[in-house]
């Protein structure tokens, strides 16, 4: 079980992926580079590396359910270092 730190929320618009702030530097609403069908192939057992586009923040997504993505690391961990 991946705990609740390595979550992360996530909207779907028609075929896009957002978050409302990026984990590792605040940005709000990130368009994320990933489509429905990857979604689909990460919860189905594949991994994908996330690269995220407003400051180029990794982490490996290991799964996705309706409402969140979960990577291999802390994600809520990075929003407290940002915020000190």
């Amino acid at each position: 079980m991946i705990p609740f730190s390595h979550t992360w929320p996530y909207e779907q618009i028609r075929s896009d992926l957002y978050v409302q702030e990026c984990p590792f530097c605040g940005a709000e609403r990130v368009l994320l580079p990933l489509k429905p069908q990857d979604r689909e192939l990460i919860h189905a057992g594949a991994k994908k590396l996330l690269v995220f586009p407003c400051c180029f923040g990794k982490a490996t997504l290991v799964d996705f359910d309706s409402d969140y993505m979960l990577a291999d690391k802390p994600l809520r961990d990075q929003q407290t270092k940002r915020r000190r």
